[in-house]
């Protein structure tokens, strides 16, 4: 059946995918995902019908180049290569990009926002850009040396967050993300309280933060608030007000 409840059905396992970074799992149900998506947003804008057998029509050439099958591409492209770069799982990314070359050609939905974690960057400018670099560097396991680590780890997770915040798969993100945080801030803890700011005050204020069991959204902004003052983080008032809003819990 063409409608929400096949919407819901199709990214079921497109979010696992995601969340579990599975690239066989990701390009089986990629073109079922842009298909649909394809479909509702026609049929809201009064431009198609539900078919007399209920089922979703296919992508023709011309529609897997309209903006709206682009971006929608991207969108799940970008989503699985950031749970990747959290996990550092190369090899996944190059094989989604290898199997929807093949069965879709080279420029298929979604190959720009891959782009984004393959290309050299010098000067970012977009959120974009500096989401794709920082996870460039992930799936690369190119890390800065330890003084500089914390706040390069800092940098990225706030990007990390906001283009997570953007993604029609942010739940699938915000999980993988969270556990990131904590893993590297749990690192820093044992191995690089040296090159914190202000240890005395900084340290205590980075247990209180971990010990919060939940990997959730609240737990990201909370830390980012938090920590920002270890790394010489200045927050401006609209991000610190940004960060307060999600900290918190109903």
């Amino acid at each position: 059946m063409t409608d929400m409840t096949e919407l819901q059905a199709r990214k079921k396992p497109m979010n696992l995918a995601i969340v579990y970074v599975d690239p066989d799992a990701f390009v089986a149900n990629f073109m079922p995902w842009l298909e649909i998506t394809a479909f509702i947003t026609a049929q809201r804008a009064g431009e198609a019908t539900v078919p007399a057998d209920g089922v979703t029509p296919k992508l023709d050439e011309k529609q897997l180049k309209s903006d709206a099958v682009i971006s929608v591409g991207n969108d799940a492209i970008f989503a699985f290569c950031m749970t990747a770069a959290l996990k550092g799982d190369k090899a996944a990314v190059d094989k989604v990009e290898s199997a929807l070359s093949e069965s879709l050609g080279k420029e298929f939905p979604g190959f720009s926002a891959l782009w984004n974690f393959r290309g050299q960057i010098d000067a970012p400018v977009t959120l974009d850009d500096f989401v794709g670099q920082a996870g460039k560097k992930m799936l690369l396991a190119d890390w800065p040396p330890p003084p500089l680590r914390a706040k390069e780890n800092w940098n990225a997770g706030l990007r990390f967050f906001e283009k997570a915040r953007k993604s029609n798969f942010v739940r699938e993100i915000m999980f993988p993300l969270a556990k990131w945080h904590r893993e590297r801030w749990t690192e820093v803890l044992e191995k690089g309280v040296a090159f914190l700011h202000h240890i005395e005050d900084n340290v205590p204020v980075l247990r209180e933060v971990l010990n919060e069991p939940r990997n959730d959204e609240p737990f990201i902004a909370n830390l980012l608030l938090k920590i920002a003052p270890a790394v010489d983080m200045e927050l401006g008032d609209d991000m610190q007000g940004y960060l307060r809003s999600l900290a918190r819990r109903d």
